[in-house]
């Protein structure tokens, strides 16, 4: 009797204790289970972060190549159209319409002095062809550097026509009498004067056309344009002053060249010392 309980007694705590390792196999499995689970969540997280990576750097390689490839295509297309514009520079309308100012100066000359050069019907025509200079003189130079129509053909037909149209003006009026030789004088001789400036000086630079050099063009341009034609009364008295001042801007902007050429000699020849002072050290 004593035995049984006893023995009763100890098959449930047996049961018991065997039971308790079971218990902490089960939770070992199952935090075993889990760290694997978690590891491989980690490692899929991983995986996902890594394939977005390689994603996005693709991703950039790809927009890095492409727009080399559009950047390729663009430099492609600027030097079509430049050799495009190089090829068809000649012809171009600025330096159309310079070829024609420096076509009008003889057609002008020969209405300005026709019938003996005091008609005013042909004079009448000569101050049109004159005016038509003048015109395409202001356009010309705007065109060429608005649409990068530039060329060494311009560069130098340019001025040729410019003073060739004022030069015949100015020579036929004063054979004429209608204008002094000194006024013909001082404005052909300022403007031979600052292209031998600019000439001399172009190794230190370039002088730029000044807002008083165009106004000067500009007032020469009105006053010779009255004097082609046939005034007379108040009118004729009014382009005696309008060419005063064209002669006093032609003079006042002659000196500035020549204070300009002055400036940018010396800049140069101290930039130059400065240069082979740095070399030499």
């Amino acid at each position: 009797m004593t035995g049984v309980p006893a023995a009763a007694a100890g098959g449930p705590a047996k049961a018991r204790t065997v039971n308790e390792p079971s218990g902490k196999g089960a939770a070992s499995a199952t935090g075993s289970g889990a760290g694997r689970a978690s590891g491989a969540g980690r490692g899929s997280a991983a995986a996902r972060e890594s394939g977005a990576v390689r994603d996005s750097v693709a991703g950039r390689e790809s927009g890095a190549a492409q727009g080399e490839h559009e950047n390729g295509k663009s430099a492609r297309r600027e030097k079509l159209t430049a050799a495009a514009v190089n090829q068809a520079s000649v012809w171009n309308i600025a330096n159309l319409l310079t070829m024609l100012r420096l076509i009008l100066v003889p057609g002008f000359v020969a209405l300005l002095l026709a019938d003996g050069g005091y008609d005013p019907a042909w004079r009448s025509l000569a101050w049109a062809a004159f005016a038509i200079a003048m015109i395409t003189d202001l356009f010309d130079g705007h065109l060429a550097r608005t649409y990068n129509l530039v060329t060494d053909f311009g560069k130098i037909a340019d001025p040729i026509a410019d003073k060739a149209i004022m030069g015949a003006a100015l020579i036929c009026l004063s054979w004429l009498g209608d204008l002094p030789w000194w006024v013909t004088g001082v404005i052909l001789g300022r403007e031979l004067g600052v292209t031998l400036i600019r000439f001399l000086v172009i190794r230190y630079g370039v002088i730029p056309a000044s807002r008083g050099g165009k106004l000067k063009t500009l007032a020469q341009g009105i006053a010779v344009g009255m004097y082609v034609l046939a005034l007379t009364g108040w009118l004729a008295t009014a382009r005696f002053w309008v060419m005063a001042v064209a002669v006093v801007l032609t003079v006042v902007t002659g000196l500035d060249y020549v204070r300009q050429a002055i400036v940018l000699r010396r800049q140069g020849i101290a930039e130059r010392k400065a240069a082979s002072e740095e070399a030499g050290a």
